[in-house]
């Protein structure tokens, strides 16, 4: 409400920051931002988006700043009547925004009535940093981090890089540091070998600053993960769940991670849908969940789920790529070629031209199956694309011993992260009892003492 669009992310961050601490009570269930920022402006119908967030109270709020001062106006609202709990007003200096969101963290415990138990109190008191300028560099982070382009991560890694020159010893803008890194990869914008090393310095930094972080460990989980480390990446997940069980990205990413690559498929997908009951609205999580049930060989179910998602956004083209991906398996190629198609208009990801080749080879068109192969190995000179892109292609045109090659090499370089999926990946099925895969397959699980 500042009237200035640049303070956008302040607010953001402000609801961010109060979720996060009301998160840490495992007697309350939180539903991420993610989910709440469809509802921006007071909404009308509260009882129904009561019902369909799975909520029974709102915590209703709006920031002011202006210079040094900053206002944030509050209210708890009980979901099935709209009648009001507790209201109140703050005005502060920014130095004293921390204290505000522990005092209103604190007020909504004590009104539902949920018991605190010490370490939780400690959590919601936390103060990241004394520096107001480090806090607001680190919101501009987390502002463009949430958008999750290739150019918006690497704003946030700069705004980042910034909040930690003015405080060296803020963990959280280390953690926000790894987040950016680890998931560099998954948006095509670096391979695994050049990200996850800077990634997995800056996780360990901030535990070393702080070892209470839930979210840093969950960055380290997912780099673990990546870096073939099973057993270690399950340790770093079940820590940040048991420090934070309503943070959704620690069961998401423990689900699709090292609980799915490993085969523990009720476990893999029970995460996904604890994650999705805390942020029902979230795009990624919901098309995530379809993976998992991909994965699991759960096809039809999985073609509901991401319908479900692209029905949400029809410009997601990671949903149309995995629903077209789950129909393929299914046995639909045609249709899983006009969602394959749709992928490749809304995003320039190399995998979904790989996906297209394969499917060409397998529906008989080889020689549009070999000019797609072409354009991307013509793109492979300018930008990263995963070996496993290569691979898929090169098993429906039948060249198997090629497509090991490439894993292989995937294997040599540690490029992407698709390896970590050898075991279960039912695209990968054609490869299976062939001498030179089963021995990657265990080379990948050997690794780390999996």
């Amino acid at each position: 409400m500042s009237g200035d669009p640049d303070n956008a992310y302040f607010a953001n961050g402000i609801q961010d920051e109060i979720l996060t601490r009301l998160s840490k009570i495992s007697d309350l269930k939180v539903i991420a931002r993610t989910s709440v920022q469809h509802y921006q402006s007071k909404p009308e119908n509260l009882p129904a988006i009561g019902k369909q967030l799975g909520v029974a109270y709102f915590l209703e709020g709006s920031v002011q700043k202006s210079a040094d001062a900053v206002r944030v106006n509050v209210q708890l609202i009980k979901a099935a009547n709209d009648s009001h709990l507790w209201a109140d007003t703050f005005d502060r200096k920014l130095t004293d925004i921390f204290a505000v969101e522990t005092e209103i963290a604190k007020t909504v415990a004590d009104t539902l009535q949920a018991r605190l138990t010490g370490s939780e109190k400690r959590a919601i008191a936390a103060k990241p940093t004394e520096n107001p300028e480090a806090h607001e560099l680190y919101l501009k982070g987390r502002f463009f981090w949430n958008k999750r382009t290739n150019s918006d991560l690497k704003t946030a890694i700069q705004y980042f890089n910034q909040a930690i020159e003015k405080d060296p010893g803020y963990a959280l803008a280390y953690a926000g540091l790894a987040d950016a890194y680890a998931i560099l990869t998954a948006y095509a914008a670096a391979p695994v070998s050049e990200s996850l090393p800077r990634a997995e310095l800056v996780a360990k930094k901030a535990l070393e600053l702080d070892d209470s972080l839930a979210e840093a460990h969950t960055s380290l989980g997912l780099l673990l993960f990546y870096n073939l480390d099973f057993q270690g990446s399950t340790k770093e997940f079940e820590r940040a769940i048991a420090l934070d069980p309503n943070y959704a990205t620690a069961h998401h990413w423990y689900g699709l991670g090292p609980l799915r690559c490993i085969g523990n498929f009720d476990k893999a997908i029970a995460e996904l849908n604890r994650a999705l009951r805390l942020d029902p609205l979230s795009l990624i999580i919901n098309a995530d969940l379809g993976v998992g049930l991909m994965t699991a060989r759960r096809y039809d179910e999985a073609i509901v789920q991401l319908r479900k998602t692209v029905e949400m956004d029809p410009y997601f083209y990671y949903a149309h790529l995995h629903l077209g991906k789950a129909l393929q398996l299914n046995g639909q190629l045609d249709q899983a070629m006009a969602e394959y198609k749709k992928a490749a208009a809304l995003n320039d990801d190399p995998l979904v031209l790989g996906l297209l080749a394969q499917g060409y080879a397998k529906l008989g068109q080889r020689d549009e199956a070999l000019k797609t192969l072409g354009q991307l190995q013509q793109i492979a000179t300018q930008r990263y694309v995963w070996n496993y892109t290569f691979a898929l292609v090169h098993i429906t045109l039948g060249q198997n011993d090629k497509a090991i090659e490439y894993l292989e090499r995937d294997y040599r370089d540690h490029a992407d992260y698709e390896l970590a999926l050898i075991k279960v990946d039912p695209m990968l099925d054609p490869l299976r009892g062939d001498p030179r895969f089963e021995a990657l397959v265990a080379k990948v699980f050997a690794t780390k003492g999996n």
